[in-house]
């Protein structure tokens, strides 16, 4: 095997992945650090894998890329899974597999390469990775070296990283409270302190937002403009989709909006205890409701709302590359045409309340919600009509079958 791009992050794991596919493969490997806008800087990434003698390395900015094709278009949806979670996780994956195959196709390797465990929560990371890669490059190679190693405790990591001549940090010698994952827009926390669902968190995880209790005394408004059912205005300041995230987290994160303790249901079948930071996501779900309420029809509210859980249960499960999302998509994005307006939120200690909007494709129409004189818009005797149609299937069955019991 000549070549193989690895997922690499630089830190511990992924610098004894690399290091592994070295001896075992006697490999050339590249390296892939991808700036999904998880906060960490990343050109240590690249001192570490230099000195491992690793000459292709590439890292890549992705962060509008990420938030224009991917978290917008999941957003048009309103996508949530089992009523929660808001995916920040399950989005990043496709984006990463897919330009680790580009980069495979770039420099010609023969293999890919993740580091998810495979075990326990992370065999959903595993998963996801995977069904990218294959849906994007049907004959690839995947390495999935915590499948293959012996490496399989704390203590074996660390004596292989030493005898590499791996630095490790003393912070890396003891397994952590709990395992975090972190992109533009989310933050999440697993694992270890938190695997008992009785057993509440400590506020200090949190690193993107203040405890609801100790944000500001008067609340924050927000207009936010939507075009084609995408945010692109902030208080008629216009923003790329990236800054856009970014300063709806600063606003959310400053109010104490957007954290999550749920209990979510793995595709691999056993349940997951997960803490969530995910403050602009949180704003922009309720905003894009607020809006779509005066800009679509009943039935393409109806029905989009019937085909979310769906579409969030492909994404959560790592299907994203798959033909019946991106028809899913197809009719998402045709709904999504005719979001267009302002809507005006307010942000008060944790809470997210839509308090205005308003829409140049309004179908809101005053004449006929008022109860008011309506100017003849509205004939309430039509009613009798509508409704003695609508009971004729119940009036029958109660003929028939009498009153139910």
């Amino acid at each position: 095997m000549a070549w193989v791009v690895l997922a690499y992050s630089g830190g511990l794991d992924t610098s004894i992945i690399l290091k592994w596919l070295q001896d075992t493969y006697g490999c050339e490997v590249v390296t892939f650090t991808a700036d999904l806008g998880q906060g960490e800087e990343l050109e240590p990434a690249r001192a570490k894998a230099e000195q491992m003698g690793v000459k292709e390395i590439y890292i890549d900015d992705l962060r509008e890329e990420f938030v224009r094709d991917y978290v917008f278009p999941m957003f048009r949806a309103n996508a949530v899974y089992e009523g929660e979670y808001l995916l920040g996780t399950s989005i990043a994956r496709p984006l990463i597999a897919k330009r680790q195959i580009e980069i495979a196709r770039e420099v010609g390797a023969d293999a890919v390469c993740h580091g998810a465990t495979g075990k326990g929560n992370d065999q959903a990371r595993s998963v996801r990775f995977e069904l990218g890669y294959y849906g994007l490059k049907p004959d690839v190679k995947v390495i999935a070296p915590w499948r293959e190693w012996d490496l399989n405790s704390r203590t074996k990591l660390i004596a292989y990283a030493e005898e590499a001549g791996i630095p490790v940090a003393q912070s890396k010698r003891q397994e952590a409270p709990y395992s975090m994952d972190a992109n533009l827009l989310h933050i999440s926390y697993e694992g270890n302190a938190l695997e008992d669902p009785m057993v509440g968190y400590t506020e200090d995880i949190f690193t993107r937002s203040v405890a609801p209790e100790d944000a500001p005394d008067a609340p924050t408004f927000l207009d936010i403009d939507f075009e084609g059912g995408d945010p692109v205005a902030i208080n008629g300041e216009r923003m790329s989709p990236a800054t856009m995230l970014t300063a709806l987290n600063k606003y959310g994160g400053d109010n104490g909006i957007g954290r999550l303790d749920i209990v979510e249901s793995r595709f691999v079948g056993m349940k997951s205890r997960g803490v969530y930071e995910t403050p602009g996501g949180t704003i922009l779900l309720r905003a894009r409701r607020g809006v779509e309420s005066v800009c679509l029809d009943r039935g393409e509210m109806h029905l989009k709302d019937e085909l979310m859980p769906r579409y969030a249960e492909l994404i959560y499960n790592g299907f994203w590359f798959s033909p019946e999302r991106e028809m899913l998509q197809a009719a998402i994005d045709t709904c999504a045409k005719n979001v267009n307006g302002t809507v005006r939120v307010k942000l008060f200690k944790g809470n997210v309340d839509v308090v205005g909007r308003e829409s140049a494709q309004t179908l809101y129409n005053a004449k006929l919600s008022t109860f008011e004189e309506d100017d003849g818009a509205y004939d309430q005797k039509d009613a009798a009509g509508f409704i003695k149609l609508q009971a004729l299937r119940l009036r029958t069955l109660g003929t028939q079958r009498g009153p139910p019991a």
